[in-house]
């Protein structure tokens, strides 16, 4: 069965390219393709994806969110200036990176699992390339009208009403284009304040340069390149061949009942034949241009259109729909040899990545729940190393960095274990302990600390100090050096 299968899958592209071969070129030229509309519930189930993640996108950076003090009011905001990741209530520092590097392997472990059991579903209703390019040949269609009429007006002179159709189309392009490179800079600064700042001329110069880039980029890729972004730019298609099997649930054609195929005239019957009529309308549906018939292609991104377009054949000529459905290999092929269909969810690659992304969500969940409002560490003066004072004590020097990662100010008090009899100081300030500190909201403050201790105390390389506020206590190595070893 797998040797069948993966016969099967062979790339419409490397199809192209082995008949450009024998026709003594290397490459075909690219072909334009031009999707016909189709009506369905996969049909509606995109419109539905696409405005909803355009609205996402779109509406996201205008989005408010209630900070104390100057901190910014944006909701999602990667402040690069301030150093801060801002989600709602959660706020990430540069160091924290591991959050956002957790974040990235949950959704690739996601992307992983749901590749697994249901095919390329992200590929076909929730990429960028797709949603955008969806987005632009419903503006196309709009101008020029459905497959036909767009195909007769490419191969006609021009002429005036060529000439605003044609215009009209890429100027409204270009507008939604600019539309997303616009929407794209408002996640890396305040929306109103930069939106202002743009149209004013007052703008960073990477807000006007990010701006061009994803607006060029959008225009052609969902523009111009389309499928063959999917096809030659994009790595996914090659990878996910390493995660589906035979039971991965996708766009399928069930050449068990559709074959032989063949033309049917009104009136005849379906004795000996399949149910196939062979009207090429899954293959004018595809905005990937190519024949479901032919098995798992590389560029098919299981978007169900052709599962739309047959079933309107299927109600014309009174057969049961469904032809082409979301189905597995292994249950095409267990039906053709007459035995009951196979569907396994539960396999040792799903049930992999599923355990794995609860492992991976749970570890950010946790590290989210414990994550210690304050942060400090010691950095312990190296020239000079220690002071002899003149009554013969030891004196070190700190510098104790204290984040304090909450919205308000907080007062920390730092105490120091280790070394017994220390006392501690602040620049200007008494002896004692517990030494106070005032860290502002959402900074990092530099507390300077100096430990004295009495003669004859040993080097203390297990010191640390202790900085206690804000519900936390958290605890910051270092030594305490005295020359003992050397004057030994």
């Amino acid at each position: 069965m797998n040797t069948v299968i993966d016969t099967t899958r062979r790339s419409t592209a490397d199809k192209a390219r082995e008949k450009a071969k024998g026709d003594g070129g290397l490459y075909k030229p690219r072909t334009p393709i031009y999707p016909k509309l189709v009506h369905g519930q996969w049909r509606r189930i995109k419109w539905a994806l696409l405005i909803l993640t355009l609205t996402i996108y779109y509406v996201t950076p205008w989005l408010r969110w209630d900070r104390p003090g100057a901190l910014p009011d944006q909701a999602v905001l990667v402040d690069f200036f301030g150093g801060r990741f801002y989600f709602f209530g959660i706020q990430l520092w540069p160091q924290e990176v591991h959050f956002i590097t957790g974040l990235l392997v949950i959704a690739a472990l996601a992307l992983f699992l749901v590749t697994a059991l249901f095919g390329r579903l992200w590929c076909g209703y929730a990429c960028p390339q797709t949603v955008w390019t969806d987005l632009y040949i419903y503006i196309e269609r709009a101008f020029e009208g459905d497959r036909n009429a767009r195909m007769r007006l490419a191969g006609a002179p021009w002429s005036f009403d060529k000439l605003w159709r044609k215009g009209g189309k890429h100027a409204v392009w270009l507008g939604v284009a600019f539309g997303t490179g616009g929407a794209w800079i408002f996640y890396f600064r305040d929306a109103p304040t930069l939106l202002v700042e743009f149209w004013t001329g007052r703008a960073p110069i990477e807000s006007y340069v990010s701006c061009a880039l994803l607006t060029a980029t959008t225009y052609i890729f969902a523009g111009h390149l389309r499928e063959q972004v999917c096809t030659y730019m994009c790595p996914w298609p090659r990878i996910q061949g390493a995660m589906l099997d035979q039971h991965s649930l996708q766009v399928t054609y069930r050449f068990d009942r559709g074959e032989p195929r063949g033309a049917h005239k009104k009136g005849q019957g379906w004795e000996g034949r399949g149910d196939c009529i062979d009207c090429q309308a899954c293959v004018v549906a595809c905005p990937m241009g190519i024949d479901i018939r032919n098995g798992s292609q590389l560029e098919c991104i299981n978007c169900g259109l052709c599962i739309d377009a047959c079933d309107e054949i299927m109600d014309r000529v009174a057969r049961p729909r469904a032809l082409i459905a979301y189905d597995t290999d292994a249950a095409v092929a267990a039906r053709s040899l007459g035995q009951p269909s196979i569907y396994r969810l539960l396999r040792s690659r799903t049930v992999f990545y599923a355990l794995a992304l609860c492992v991976v969500s749970t570890l950010v969940v946790y590290g989210l729940s414990v994550r210690s409002p304050l942060e400090a560490h010691a950095l312990r003066d190296r020239n000079p190393t220690f002071v002899r004072l003149h009554d013969g004590s030891i004196r070190n020097g700190y510098t104790l960095k204290v984040a304090n990662r909450t919205f308000e100010a907080q007062t920390v008090e730092i105490t120091l274990e280790g070394v017994p009899g220390a006392a501690l100081r602040s620049p200007g300030g008494p002896t004692g302990a517990p030494l106070r500190a005032v860290i502002p909201a959402n900074e990092v403050r530099a507390v300077r600390v100096f430990v004295t201790a009495a003669r004859g105390q040993a080097d203390q390389p297990a010191a640390k100090f202790l900085v206690r506020g804000a519900g936390a206590e958290i605890v910051a190595e270092t030594t305490f050096l005295t020359g003992a070893q050397a004057d030994s």
